[in-house]
């Protein structure tokens, strides 16, 4: 076998960036979190329906929930040992399997097992369409992962909107319509698959042996994972405060109406996208701890000022707030690959599941507090919860740590 040496066209074949893959992923993303968004807005049509109480909702939730973000670290483990190129394509099948279920589900066991099988869906999209985008980044990880997080963003926004227009015209059985969406994806991704197996592992190889170069401090990379998932829970935490809850805020601390609420809440999730897709490759140029340092602590002024303005003012600061937060997902997941470069898959699952747990669970407990204390109360504790972004201090500084290497090597 040759080495590096031998063979100089190698290395930069694998720092090179293959943009159609990475849209062929993102689109998929697009596609996947269209249809899990389905699920919670057919809500009131199973409800009506079935007959249905809000525990029993509830409990739809988790059982969706525990597939979709529990599984997705234990799917990230397996395709770090015995990667499994088909398991993309072969992954829709559930999602199909989940939206059929739903589509003709007229007892409640069966709508659990249809959002078990959608969840499931998920869980082996993320993490290895996220091994992939990082396979095919090159040099350019953050741009990649950011163009791959902006597909789930325009999918979750269009899975109500597609509910509204078609499930609500034509019912619970047009479910099985977008069940077409799944087979599409897997066309895709059947192409990404060949990709995959013919060049992404090898690319995968050649930049994971280039960053375990990079030496470390015993027990530093732990550290820095466990500083990252806590900026996680921070961030989607008071993403779930806005998404959830921020309509009932404004009608009842400023009166206005439905529709003027909604625009700001669209306000919002248009800013939230735009800072996805500018903060991996602002991550690439000057380094993502600096994104991070930024998107999470610098959040701060304004989430404190957020509860004391006027309506003239929230508009602008939640626009503020949409984009710096949301800037730090992909430079959070690649800062944490670059931690662990022999785990890609897992770190990819282990992040996406716990940000959509973290999303989750922090919609019921700051639900719960809002029958409590009232929905103001809400955002004055939620305030402060990007004050966890001091502890990005204490991440290694992997830019200083890599030139040294480069120097030594």
């Amino acid at each position: 076998m040759t080495t590096a040496h031998a063979d100089p066209a190698q290395p930069s074949v694998a720092q090179t960036t293959v943009f159609p893959v990475i849209v062929a992923v993102s689109a998929c993303h697009l596609l996947n979190d269209m249809m899990q968004a389905l699920l919670p807005a057919i809500y009131p049509n199973l409800k009506a329906a079935l007959g249905l109480s809000f525990s029993q909702i509830g409990l739809i939730t988790l059982v969706y929930q525990i597939t979709a973000s529990i599984l997705q670290p234990l799917v990230g483990v397996y395709a770090d040992r015995r990667p499994t190129p088909l398991a993309l394509p072969g992954g829709t099948l559930f999602s199909l399997a989940g939206l059929v279920v739903l589509s003709v589900a007229h007892t409640y066991p069966l709508l659990l097992v249809g959002a078990a099988l959608l969840g499931m869906g998920s869980s082996v999209f993320h993490p290895e369409a996220s091994r992939v985008a990082r396979m095919a980044a090159g040099r350019r990880a953050g741009l990649a992962q950011s163009l791959f997080q902006v597909g789930g963003n325009a999918g979750s926004a269009l899975g109500p909107l597609a509910a509204a227009i078609v499930v609500v015209r034509w019912g619970q059985s047009s479910l099985a319509f977008f069940a077409l969406l799944a087979l599409l994806a897997g066309a895709i991704l059947w192409q990404v698959s060949l990709w995959y197996r013919d060049h992404g592992l090898a690319r995968l190889v050649a930049g994971r042996k280039h960053l375990e170069a990079i030496e470390l401090p015993k027990g530093t990379a732990r550290r820095g994972l466990a500083i990252l998932l806590a900026m996680i829970f921070s961030k989607y935490v008071y993403l779930a405060s806005i998404t959830s809850y921020f309509t009932f805020y404004l009608i009842q601390k400023f009166g206005v109406d439905v529709d003027t609420a909604q625009l700001h809440l669209f306000a919002f999730l248009g800013a939230v996208a735009a800072g996805t897709m500018i903060g991996g490759p602002i991550g690439d140029r000057f380094g993502r701890k600096y994104v991070i340092w930024a998107s999470i602590l610098g959040v701060l002024p304004f989430t404190l000022l957020l509860p004391h303005v006027s309506l003239f003012w929230t508009g602008p600061i939640t626009i503020i707030i949409g984009l710096l937060l949301a800037s730090a997902f992909p430079a959070i997941v690649v800062f944490a690959q670059e931690l662990a470069p022999g785990k890609i898959g897992m770190i990819s699952g282990l992040f996406f599941g716990f940000s959509f747990g973290m999303g989750g669970i922090g919609a019921a407990v700051l639900g719960w507090m809002a029958d409590l204390y009232g929905v103001t109360t809400v955002y004055a504790i939620c305030s402060v919860l990007p004050a966890i972004g001091l502890l990005a201090a204490f991440l290694p500084d992997l830019k200083k740590a890599r030139a040294r290497a480069e120097a030594e090597g």
